[in-house]
């Protein structure tokens, strides 16, 4: 008599996540460790599951690019109109699992993960949610960028890309613990740094007045902006959008 089969082995067993074509898991599979040797520079021998993470973005992400410069091109191209949402708070979540789906390309990750030796739902365990935000509205916000991708809107969102998340939450002797959500402390493999775009941001000062009549704002304390974009990609449409979040730089670093 067989030994009882696990939920996590018949999990690997069987997808249901749709069967992939062979050539695609094999590419999948060759990306996957040209990342873990030149993008994160080890080995299996001494990489993590966290190393296996960002591996698995990166491999996703070679799918994402050509498609997110592509759409670029095509609205500079075709000059739409364009809506540009502005907000505190962009409650992103998880990007692997949606990219992935997204994509179309799940399925094949799965089973090439599988044939590695790796469950896929721990490796996708590792990211670390983009929670910019207290909640709902920065939840809306992130779903208002998904749906004007799907739907092939020239849709862009501005927003802050702040260096704690919203918390991180522990149950201690039955009481709620906040602690600090550092989110970007193994970095984020989805960003992409635009130092090229950075600008000054002025505050407090005075204006004063010239002879000419004119006014100038002086006595300033100046913070840099640098953009951060993140693509943003359509369901089953080749559509990828643009969230570009500032990060907060001192001039004097």
């Amino acid at each position: 008599m067989s030994a009882p089969v696990t939920d996590k082995e018949k999990r690997k067993q069987i997808s249901v996540r749709g069967i992939a074509q062979v050539e695609n898991v094999a590419n999948v599979k060759k990306s996957f460790n040209r990342h873990l040797h030149y993008t994160i520079i080890k080995d299996r021998h001494v990489a993590t599951k966290r190393d296996y993470y960002f591996s698995l973005a990166n491999v996703v992400k070679d799918h994402l690019v050509s498609r997110w410069i592509r759409t670029q091109q095509h609205y500079y191209e075709t000059d739409p109109k364009r809506v540009y949402y502005l907000s505190l708070e962009f409650y992103m979540g998880r990007s692997l699992t949606n990219t992935m789906i997204n994509l179309g390309i799940q399925g094949a990750c799965e089973e090439a993960m599988y044939q590695m030796g790796m469950d896929i739902e721990s490796v996708e365990s590792y990211e670390e949610d983009a929670g910019l935000g207290n909640g709902g509205l920065g939840r809306l916000a992130a779903c208002f960028l998904d749906s004007m991708a799907t739907l092939g809107i020239a849709g862009y969102g501005y927003g802050i890309r702040y260096e704690f998340g919203i918390f991180n939450q522990k149950i201690e002797d039955g009481c709620q613990c906040e602690e600090p959500d550092d989110w970007l402390r193994y970095g984020n493999p989805w960003e992409k740094a635009r130092p090229e775009y950075t600008v000054p941001v002025h505050f407090y000062g005075n204006v004063v007045y010239s002879a000419e009549g004119g006014r100038k704002w002086v006595n300033t304390e100046v913070v840099l902006a640098m953009p951060y974009d993140n693509p943003i990609p359509g369901y089953g449409n080749n559509v990828c959008n643009t969230l570009r979040l500032w990060s907060a730089k001192s001039p004097l670093s």
